[in-house]
């Protein structure tokens, strides 16, 4: 049976990525920057590796360790053609034949591969877990697609790979050269935000905005961060917001009622098992609210429903 591209973009969708959205800025916030080159070793390319037995390995930047040892590529005709095979290989359950797949398309420069791998890496899925792999994908796709256009589907891969690596040079990779940087933080975080509009990258930002890493602190840009995150859709940003309009004050007005329905829409949208913290301050600020501003908040949430459910849209969770 033959595969059209259109479906292997569509499996490809549904691999993950964030909601494409519109670049947005703030006058005042820290300048649009184009990112720098990102530091890391090469990522394995067709005529790098030697078929036969043994793995190529990725010579390492100068005083760097070595980056990783590449999987032996699979001679595939073209990206196409291991796209193909990778989903055969899935199916089948066959881990190896389908890694060396995407192997095989990120280095032909697929994005969806390069992403889907850095992904991965990240979490362990289907591979050992390796940081210093996941971060050289995700600065590949960054380094050769800063100017993705926004809105579209590769845009949101780029942008969440921005964000990977504001994670990553916020913290560091243990044992290797990406070391903490809090500016390269910044500037990961801030590129993903305003660029490609990525809520993750917003939420990421406004909490650096709140504590001043990487930037001046700054409570009024964080709120305003942390709202357009909060407006996509993004559990913690809401709820984040939310107490911001609890407790008011530096520069953002107190609005316990908006605050309580942040809270409220946050906990609607929240994952049991990874966002617990979510709950907690959701039901300790509704324990501790007046019965009006209870009931007031509660109708602006009934209010939003309703009218979401006249325009035809799902409820934002």
């Amino acid at each position: 049976m033959r595969i059209s591209s259109s479906i292997i973009a569509c499996l490809f969708l549904m691999l993950g990525g964030q909601q494409v959205v519109l670049a947005q800025d703030f006058s005042g916030a820290k300048p649009l920057l184009p990112p720098r080159a990102i530091p890391g070793g090469a990522l394995p390319e067709p005529e790098d590796s030697v078929p036969g037995a043994g793995a190529a390995t990725v010579t390492p930047g100068p005083d760097t360790p070595t980056a990783h040892t590449a999987l032996p590529l699979v001679p595939f005709t073209s990206a196409r053609d291991a796209l193909k095979a990778w989903m055969r290989d899935s199916t089948a359950g066959n881990k190896v034949g389908a890694v060396r797949a995407l192997e095989y398309a990120a280095s032909q420069g697929h994005l969806t591969a390069q992403y889907k791998l850095g992904r991965m890496y990240a979490g362990g899925e289907g591979v050992p877990a390796n940081d210093l792999k996941a971060f050289e994908y995700f600065s590949k796709i960054a380094d050769e697609n800063a100017d993705a256009m926004p809105g579209t589907a590769d845009a949101r891969l780029v942008g969440s790979a921005f964000v990977a690596l504001g994670n990553y040079f916020s913290d560091g990779i243990k044992g290797s050269y990406v070391k903490p940087n809090p500016d390269r933080a910044f500037d990961m975080f801030h590129y993903a935000a305003s660029y490609f509009g990525d809520p993750d990258g917003q939420y990421n930002l406004a909490r650096l905005y709140m504590t001043g890493q990487g930037a001046s602190r700054d409570p009024r840009q964080a709120a305003r961060w942390m709202k357009l995150a909060a407006e996509k859709g993004h559990a913690p940003a809401r709820a984040a917001f939310g107490e911001m309009l609890l407790r008011g004050g530096e520069g953002v007005p107190r609005q316990p009622v908006l605050g309580l329905m942040w809270l409220a829409m946050a906990r609607e949208g929240a994952d049991p098992a990874r966002e617990a913290w979510i709950i907690e301050r959701h039901d300790i600020a509704f324990a501790a609210a007046s019965a009006n501003d209870r009931s007031a908040a509660l109708a602006l949430i009934e209010r939003q429903h309703l009218v979401n459910s006249r325009n035809g849209a799902a409820p934002q969770n």
